[in-house]
């Protein structure tokens, strides 16, 4: 059936978002995409002009025209370096509805992308999806090799308009896959867990999707910490997915069913704050009363949501004085700030002051943090190509430092930084600063279980 020739009303890029672009450039050194090609057009400034040109009438939704924007990360990095205040990320979720909304794919990029947001967002569809890795797993990541990482820099050959045909895209996740049991895929935590002592807040934990089922250690963790800190924990066994993944592929129909079932759930948990450990999703969260603003019956209950989202280091600095003991850990840690965090949140400083407060911790940044690793959702999986070209410049910068482990807050960032530096014979153990956190309390040692 043919897709809609208009724009969608009220999923189409914001002029008045568009227009407070004034071009500067300040965007371009800070754009990963504009580092690998160095073309304007596959920069956040020559985006926006498309957006523009597109809306005004002057650009159609050609397959050229839409690669543009299939090649944007949406890191979000060049809202960090903007001076004028331009708000990139509603306008690249908008300008990716309304392409999902006209655009005809071919087969294949369509199939793929529908099979993806037809299973990730959905936990008991992953468990299934997830089975056969826990025997062919192992076997599969040693036969199969990641894309190839070809040169970067200005210049160096972009990739194919679909972004790569079914087979790259298949080895990408293959070689992206987390290692899988029978316990990572029926684990959970516990519904409710008192805190320990006064009761200070009461919070509810966003047990996420890929999280729940490959990082599940990050959800115990964090239950954890937190109870330890004095709040009381719920985990709603009715949440779903927040939306973030459809939200960040235009999928932006399905963001909001999603997002409506857990707003409802969270409503009803009545908390003081929702605790988010993966950096996507609660850059997501943080936006629903973006993503609500044109819908009258969901736009006040979306806001106020959003209003109690917190990432986890964020909520454990805004709890001010520390009541559990921080125990040592020796160990000279790199900490790598996921996009959408620093960008989409803007927060930074708060997992390092957590993870500096921890004795015996040598805390170290990378060159180049506030470029992205190459993780982006499903970029990783539509874009395997220049994904795996900033996989391996991210992990040139971490080894560089000659870490002994890794830290970071979003699980995509831990898949895409473990497969990069397997590409380069590294195996550093890789953390949430949650996990870190947690072990120094408990005084466990964090790679017990891991060696």
């Amino acid at each position: 059936m043919p897709k809609a020739q208009g724009p969608m009303p009220n999923d189409a890029p914001s002029s008045a978002l568009i227009d407070k672009c004034v071009h500067c450039g300040f965007c371009l050194p800070t754009c990963p995409t504009y580092l690998l090609w160095g073309e304007e057009m596959d920069s956040p400034r020559g985006r926006i002009y498309l957006m523009k040109a597109g809306i005004e009438g002057r650009a159609e939704m050609t397959a050229s025209f839409v690669e543009h924007f299939d090649r944007c990360l949406g890191c979000l990095a060049c809202v960090t370096a903007c001076p004028s205040g331009v708000q990139y990320a509603p306008l690249i979720e908008k300008q990716r509805a309304d392409i999902e909304h006209r655009h005809d794919r071919s087969v294949i990029d369509g199939m793929f992308r529908s099979v993806l947001m037809a299973v990730v967002p959905y936990p008991w569809r992953m468990r299934l999806a997830m089975l056969p890795l826990l025997v062919l797993g192992p076997v599969l990541r040693r036969i199969i090799r990641p894309p190839q990482t070809a040169a970067s820099g200005r210049g160096a050959s972009r990739p194919a308009a679909t972004g790569g045909g079914w087979w790259r895209r298949l080895t990408a996740a293959i070689a992206l896959a987390p290692p899988v049991t029978w316990r990572s895929l029926i684990d959970s935590v516990p519904e409710h867990t008192p805190a320990v002592g006064s009761e200070r807040l009461k919070v509810a934990l966003l047990a996420g999707c890929v999280q729940r089922l490959s990082f599940g250690k990050v959800n115990h963790a964090t239950v954890r910490v937190l109870a330890a800190e004095g709040c009381g924990v719920h985990a709603p066994a009715g949440q779903g997915c927040c939306g973030a993944l459809p939200l960040h592929a235009g999928r932006i129909d399905q963001a909001r069913t999603l997002a409506r079932h857990n707003i409802e759930v969270f409503e009803a948990a009545g908390v003081d704050r929702i605790a988010v450990n993966a950096a996507g999703c609660g850059s997501a969260m943080k936006d629903y009363g973006e993503l609500f603003a044109d819908d009258p019956a969901w736009a006040a209950r979306a806001k106020a949501i959003a209003g109690k989202v917190r990432d986890v280091t964020e909520l454990l600095v805004e709890l001010g004085e520390q009541r559990a003991i921080r125990r040592p850990l020796t160990a000279r840690v790199v900490y790598h700030d996921a996009c959408h965090l620093a960008h989409g949140q803007g927060v930074r400083a708060e997992p390092r002051s957590l993870l500096q407060g921890i004795p015996g911790i040598e805390l170290l940044t990378p060159a180049e943090s506030e470029i992205c690793c190459g993780s982006a959702g499903i970029y990783n999986l539509v874009q395997p190509e220049p994904a795996a070209q900033l996989g391996a410049r991210k992990v040139r910068h971490l080894a560089a430092l000659s870490p002994d482990m890794i830290a970071t807050a979003n699980p995509g960032c831990t898949l895409q930084i473990a497969a990069a530096a397997r590409g380069i014979g590294h195996d550093w153990p890789i953390f949430h600063p949650i996990e870190l956190i947690d072990a120094s309390i408990h005084g466990v040692d964090p790679l017990a279980g891991r060696r």
